[in-house]
């Protein structure tokens, strides 16, 4: 199961030495790690990425779930410049594309408060027991949670609502004054353009999301090569679990974004026929 892991530590030695231990249980096939990234809050509440570690199949953090949860941690105040990395994680729009709930992002800021570091990392998992022993020696305190499918509704309910909106000015429009029906179509111009945006953005972020998916894959069958026995069935049943969860939601985008189509053509069907009808 994919996970988003955020372990907790006092000091930065020790936060490198949970890294290395995550690695260690990577190579022996326990986990799965597609990002990783160790950070530091200030006494300002910004945090600041130190390390990034390329060597996993997302590489970078930009657009990615585990470079939203970041953001997402540094509150208020955003991400700034890491002191060793150098690198700049923009700040989130929301929680959708971190994949995870508000109440996870909460816990873990009330346990990583100024001063402390953290290991974030983008994981598959199927025992918790092996990740958590390794961390307890060391000290870190242990936060996970699944990765929710949020993403595509968020988008879903963002577009249905400037459907809902614009409808409604349309209607509106149709029974109002001569002198108001150009006031109100410039408002229904103005959310069909905002409508039109926010469709793009959906478009594009799904994009994104398959090429993720598509850069997981490929770093999973890379290791399934040299893999043997018991690590290459959890590499090949991480590979199936993935392939299935991807494909679920580009199928239920791909069935909402047609229903939403056809909706919209029966709507304009009817316009014709009435418009057919009074000529």
């Amino acid at each position: 199961m994919e996970k988003m892991l955020v372990v907790v530590f006092d000091s930065e030695s020790k936060a490198y030495e949970g890294t290395n231990a995550l690695s260690q249980l990577d190579r022996e096939g326990s986990i799965e790690i597609y990002a990783e990234s160790v950070i530091k809050k200030n006494g300002d509440g910004k945090t600041v990425v130190l390390k990034t570690e390329d060597e996993f199949p997302l590489g970078t953090l930009g657009g990615t779930a585990i470079g939203s949860l970041i953001g997402l941690l540094g509150g208020p105040y955003g991400v700034i410049i890491g002191a060793a990395s150098g690198s700049l994680v923009g700040a989130v729009d929301d929680l959708s594309r971190s994949s995870i709930g508000a109440e996870f992002v909460d816990d873990v800021s009330a346990r990583l408060t100024a001063g402390k570091y953290a290991v974030v990392a983008d994981i598959s998992e199927e025992w918790v027991t092996p990740l958590d022993v390794k961390m307890e020696q060391l000290g870190g305190q242990v936060f996970r949670t699944a990765k929710l499918d949020v993403e595509t509704e968020q988008m879903k309910r963002a577009i249905t609502a400037y459907d809902l909106e614009i409808a409604q000015l349309e209607k509106e429009r149709k029974e109002a004054a001569d002198d108001r029906k150009a006031k109100l179509q410039v408002k229904i111009d103005k959310l069909k353009e905002k409508r039109q945006k926010k469709v793009e953005q959906a478009n594009q972020r799904l994009e994104q999301m398959k090429n993720e998916h598509d850069r997981k894959v490929q770093g999973l069958k890379k290791k399934a090569v040299t893999a043997r026995g018991n690590m290459k069935a959890a590499i090949d049943a991480r590979l199936d679990e993935m392939n299935k969860d991807h494909q679920r939601t580009v199928a239920k985008w791909k069935t909402w974004e047609a229903e939403r189509l056809e909706k919209k053509a029966d709507l304009l069907d009817e316009k014709a026929k009435k418009l057919r009808s009074q000529t």
